[in-house]
Order: structure tokens, then C-alpha cells, then sequence
């Protein structure tokens, strides 16, 4: 009987020792050594401790007391502090201060949350000048909070991990391009202390950093919101097993593909033909997610015998590896080379009949090789071979990819996991890039991105909290004639989110990169943000943005355009000839326009259009437009007309 009292004592023991374990006083993550706090304004703190227990916090000399509920939360808010620092930020319940929790290397300045897709995400050392950069970057006073990639089903209490970084050449490297140029320049600019909260994920639309709620009180987003209710965490379990086997696909070649297809040897006679250069898009095989092999056979002249040579494969995409008579040359992933150009060694170079094998990743409808076709060619340095026209190929020789459904594109499952848990952490505003995933229904972004808006400033209750959001940049390939876009249709929708109190918006249509959706020079848009932001936000006198269409007004044959925020006068970016402007008449054509400039406005004209009712300016996935501001900044696209848009519904 005593055995059985010792042992339930024992177990009672170590129940109150749980009990006392579980009540310990906590934070969340968005907390900890070496994070910046708001300055000017209450500074909310929260946490869990045990039911009904006094809470103290200290934050240098300034002690203030709290109380828990009956679930054990408590939050108390310290008042109003100025920029200063470092500062020691101590909290425990009355009678336990060793117990406490105690947090240094604390500043009070700025701190902005900084979210979006890729070109947010897109990190200092993948950018322009990054070897320069990161050897510069000691900041010690600006800090980085980076939210790790989490989705949930229902608003979370906690980041699933994060923790609070001190800029220096070790850690810059990945922090967002963007929030470290903006949070540079402002703290050069503001000499307050910066911290950027970073919570970013590549390739999201903007529904999935949108609350539920807020979702639900569109018809455009309602029925997209209310799908989410059939799915469990099982769903992303799954997902995400089926996403280490599609990349095992991707990156390790299987069915001993790699020993056999490159050989010289091998018999392709029975594949398909077709002529390169040439993307899936343009294949017979569209649409098709998987890999497939590519091979060419061709026959070199003796010069080219024993010597070095060097294989260009021109404009690849997606993920690839080429081999020369079995052996292999390269392996590109993410085109994360900076050339497509591979030396073949001399001592693999055959006189006559050689093999060029590439297997090649096409996934989502993106795969194959971009014209033209004069820069695909293997050289000795003085001769050229041709490697057009010609190619065999056969797809389903390694397993399929498993269906990958992304759940963290679906609704407000970011918004869960990623940004609910950081509310109300004290903040100065929002900055963010993010529109490409949206760009096939861009009309719906007139509706959507100002829910966001909306939806954030609800629920962080500081009011109109700044808003700074950057404008897709140029991309993709350059047209000859005016005609419509979708990337052009988003950034109309993005501009009119400028009718919110306290937005503001970056236009970036003239550092963008038609090859590329992520361009390198991430200086100049964190610079951008941060003009932006010195002007609105901090009052800066003598920051212009870029200008803005203002009002038109038909002349006879011709159409006068006024613009507002021009700085001391409108020009031309290169001196020359005004670009980008089209104007159409009652038929909805448009033909490029003659553009001149008188003062703050633009004089446009065309013979194809006598009688001219709308403009458009910088109207194209990737336009050829040159107007600026004396400040260099370029005008902002617009269109005057109302007519149906490609992604506008009936």
C-alpha cells in the first residue's frame, strides 16, 4: 500500500512540477534579444503566464504592471519612447523575478513590415553588386526579424520560428534586397534605429495573405475563401512529401537514365524529331510537367579535333544538364548560372560524330530553349558549328512528378501562420511587392489588394498605417505594336490602391528585365520605397515621386496630357525622342503616337488617328517608355480609356 502512496505522491509531485513548468511567463517569437521596438507610439507587449498572476516589465528605467486573464494572456503596453538604445527588456511575475524572462540588445525606432512574393523575398546575396554589398553592410542598428515559410489553416498565435538579427556581413546575405536598401537609406535618412520584420513567400497571390474574414466580404474572393473548409493539416503533410519527391525527380536523374541516354552508343532512332530552338509551349508534348531528354548528334570538322571548344546553349530554361559523349558538363539550376557557355575538354572531343544529351526539367509550362537560334553553336575559338535545327527528344523515361497543389497559394493560410501572429507588434508601416501571381486576373486586384489593405490596418489598430507598395516592373518580351497586357492591367489596379489614405507606390517600369521576373537591381527599388516614405511618411521636403498622368485634353488632332508630381519639369531619360505614348479614336485601335513636351504637359499626335479620344502610356508587359521627372524618376503607366480589359469579366 505505501508502494502505491509513494508512487501516486511521485506522480502528483511531477504534475505540479508540469503545472508550474506550463505556466511559466512567455513570449512569442516576434520577441527577442536584439529586436527594435516602435518609437512614438504605446509599445505593446504580450505573452502567456499563469492564470491570474501580476505581471512586472521593465524596459530600461520605465517598470509598469500587468494582469493575466483566466487563460493565462496578458498584454500591457509601455508608453510613448524615443529612438535610443540598447535597452534591456525584463518581464516576471510578481515573487518570481529568476523565473523571468530578459531580452537585450533592445533599440526604439522604426519598424516596418516588409512582405510579398519572390521579388521581396529575393535575397542581398542573389542581387546587383552583391559581393560589394554584403562587404559593406555593417549596420548595426538595423535589425531583421525573418518569419520562416508556415501555412495554417486557422489564425495562430506564434511564428512557427524566427529570430531578431543584427545586419552585418554575415547575416545581410539573406535579408530581403529590398527591405535592406529601404531600411539603409531611412536610417541614413531618419537617423532613427530600423527594424524589418520580413514575412515573404515566392510565387503567392495576394489572397493568401488576406484573412478568411476579410475574403468573405467579397463576391470575388468568397467562394475561393469558403474552399479552404474542405481541407485539413493532413492535406499539407501530404504536400509536402509529394514535394521532396517531386524535386528528387528534378535533381537526381532516375532509372539509370544518367549511365545509358548520354552515351554515344545509345540508339535514340525510335524518339520523336523537332527543330531547336524551341520552348514546350511550341512542342507537341503541351501541356507537360516532367523531364525530358534532348539529344543531337553532330559531325565535326578535323579542326575542331583535340582541341578545347566551347558549347553555347543560348537561352535555356528552367533546370537542366548537359552531357558531351556521356560525359557531363554542366548542371543548371533556377538558370542559376551566369552563362549558358561550358568549356568541353579537349580529351573528350572526337574527330567526326559527337553527342550532345540535355536532360531538361519543363515545368509549368516553361522548358526548352529561346531563339535565336545563332546562339546555340559549339566554337574552337574560330569556327563555328551550328547546333539548330534537328534535335531528338522523349519525355516519360523517368517516373512522373507527383501533383503538387501548393497550398500555400490558397487563402489567408499565409496571412494564418505568417502575419496573425506578429498583430499587434508595434510597427510604422507596410511595405510590399508582390502582383506577379495575381497578373491573370488582374482586374480582380482593384478589389483584392485593398482588402489586404484594409484588412492589416484593421486589425494592427495604429489607424492608416503607411502602406508603400512597389509597381511591377518591366518584363518579359518586348512588342513592336501596341497592343493589351496583363502585367499592364495589374499595375493599373496596383495605382488605384492610391486612393486609400497613406499609399504609396514605387513605379519601377524602367529597371525591370525582360528576360527575367526577378531583376538584379534591388538598390534602386529600396531607394524608391524609401523616397516615397521620407516624403509621406517622415515629411521630407524636396522628394518627388514619379509623375503621374493628371488630365487630358483633346485639341483637334491632337491630345494634351498634364501631369502632376513632375519636380522642376518633364524630359526624357536618354535625351531623346519621347516613347510609349499610343492614341486610338472611337475604333479602339492604337498606333504610336508623336510625343512632344510643353512644360508639364505632353503633346501627343498621329496620322493613323485623325480624330483621337484615348491615350495610353507604358501600356505593355515590358514597354519602350523614356518619360521622367527632373528627378529622374519615370511617369507612372496609365491609360485614359475605359474600355474592356483582357482580364476584365463580362
Amino acid at each position: 500500500m505505501r508502494k502505491y502512496q509513494r508512487i501516486t505522491l511521485a506522480l502528483f509531485s511531477l504534475f505540479l512540477l508540469l503545472t508550474e513548468l506550463s505556466a511559466q511567463i512567455s513570449l512569442p517569437k516576434v520577441f527577442g534579444d536584439n529586436m527594435v521596438l516602435q518609437r512614438g507610439i504605446q509599445i505593446p507587449v504580450w505573452g502567456n503566464a499563469t492564470p491570474g498572476a501580476r505581471i512586472i516589465a521593465e524596459l530600461g528605467a520605465v517598470r509598469i504592471t500587468g494582469i493575466t486573464d483566466q487563460q493565462g494572456k496578458w498584454q500591457i503596453r509601455f508608453p510613448k519612447q524615443k529612438a535610443g538604445g540598447p535597452y534591456t527588456l525584463k518581464i516576471y511575475e510578481t515573487g518570481k523575478p529568476d523565473s523571468g524572462i530578459k531580452l537585450n540588445g533592445i533599440l526604439i525606432g522604426d519598424v516596418w513590415v516588409a512582405s510579398g512574393q519572390s521579388n521581396m523575398e529575393w535575397q542581398v546575396q542573389q542581387s546587383r553588386d552583391a559581393r560589394n554589398e554584403i562587404a559593406q553592410a555593417r549596420y548595426p542598428q538595423i535589425r531583421f526579424l525573418f518569419v520562416e515559410h508556415d501555412k495554417k489553416l486557422t489564425p495562430q498565435a506564434d511564428i512557427v520560428s524566427g529570430k531578431w538579427k543584427v545586419c552585418d556581413t554575415t547575416n545581410v546575405k539573406q535579408f530581403s534586397a529590398v527591405a535592406y536598401y529601404f531600411a539603409r537609406k531611412i536610417h541614413q535618412d531618419q537617423h532613427v534605429p530600423v527594424g524589418i520584420i520580413q514575412s515573404t513567400w515566392g510565387g503567392t497571390p495576394v489572397e493568401s495573405w488576406t484573412s478568411r474574414e476579410q475574403l468573405l466580404t467579397s463576391p470575388i474572393s468568397r467562394t475561393a475563401a469558403l474552399a479552404n473548409d474542405t481541407l485539413s493539416e493532413k492535406n499539407f503533410v501530404t504536400d509536402s512529401l509529394n514535394l521532396v519527391r517531386f524535386w528528387d525527380i528534378v535533381y537526381h536523374p532516375k532509372n539509370n537514365t544518367e549511365k545509358e541516354i548520354p552515351q554515344p552508343q545509345f540508339d535514340d532512332s525510335g524518339w520523336k524529331t523537332l527543330n531547336m530552338p524551341r520552348v514546350i509551349r511550341d512542342m507537341d508534348i503541351y501541356p507537360y510537367n516532367g523531364m525530358v531528354w534532348l539529344r543531337k548528334t553532330i559531325h565535326l570538322p578535323e579542326s575542331f579535333s583535340g582541341k578545347e571548344l566551347t558549347l553555347n546553349l543560348g537561352h535555356p530554361e528552367m533546370n537542366y544538364t548537359c552531357y558531351f559523349n556521356g560525359t557531363e558538363i554542366c548542371k543548371n539550376v533556377w538558370n542559376a548560372n551566369k552563362t549558358h557557355a561550358y568549356i568541353i575538354p579537349q580529351n573528350i572531343v572526337r574527330n567526326g560524330k559527337n553527342t550532345i544529351t540535355i536532360r531538361m526539367a519543363m515545368l509549368w509550362g516553361g522548358g526548352g530553349f529561346n531563339p535565336p537560334a545563332d546562339d546555340i553553336f559549339l566554337t574552337n575559338g574560330l569556327e563555328k558549328v551550328s547546333l539548330a535545327g534537328e534535335w531528338r527528344y522523349r519525355k516519360d523515361l523517368e517516373p512522373a512528378l507527383p501533383e503538387i497543389r501548393n497550398y500555400h497559394y490558397y487563402p489567408s493560410v499565409l496571412f494564418n501562420a505568417m502575419i496573425h501572429p506578429v498583430i499587434p507588434f508595434g510597427i510604422k508601416g507596410f511595405i510590399w511587392y508582390q502582383g506577379e501571381a495575381n497578373d491573370t486576373a488582374a482586374y480582380n486586384y482593384r478589389t483584392l489588394f485593398p482588402l489586404l489593405i484594409n484588412d492589416w490596418r484593421n486589425r494592427w489598430k495604429q489607424g492608416n498605417l503607411p502602406f508603400l507598395f512597389v509597381q511591377l516592373a518591366n518584363y518579359k518580351k518586348r512588342v513592336a505594336e501596341p497592343c493589351e497586357s496583363e502585367w499592364a492591367e495589374l499595375r493599373e489596379s496596383q495605382a488605384l490602391a492610391l486612393k486609400l489614405p497613406e499609399t504609396g507606390m514605387a513605379c519601377t517600369i524602367d529597371i525591370g528585365d525582360g528576360e527575367t521576373i526577378h531583376p538584379l537591381n534591388k538598390q534602386e527599388v529600396g531607394r524608391r520605397l524609401a523616397w516615397i516614405a521620407n516624403n509621406q511618411v517622415y515629411h521630407q521636403q524636396g522628394v518627388f515621386p514619379g509623375s503621374m498622368f493628371d488630365s487630358y485634353k483633346i485639341d483637334g488632332n491632337s491630345i494634351r496630357i498634364s501631369f502632376k508630381q513632375t519636380a522642376s519639369g518633364l524630359m526624357t531619360k536618354d535625351g531623346g525622342a519621347i516613347k510609349g505614348f499610343a492614341i486610338a479614336g472611337a475604333d479602339h485601335k492604337f498606333y504610336w503616337a508623336n510625343a512632344r513636351i510643353e512644360g508639364n504637359e505632353v503633346i501627343l499626335n498621329s496620322a493613323d488617328v485623325p480624330n483621337p479620344v484615348a491615350v495610353r502610356y507604358a501600356w505593355a508587359d515590358n514597354p519602350a517608355c523614356n518619360l521622367v521627372n527632373s528627378e529622374g524618376l519615370p511617369a507612372v503607366p496609365f491609360r485614359t480609356d475605359n474600355w474592356k480589359l483582357k482580364t476584365e469579366k463580362p
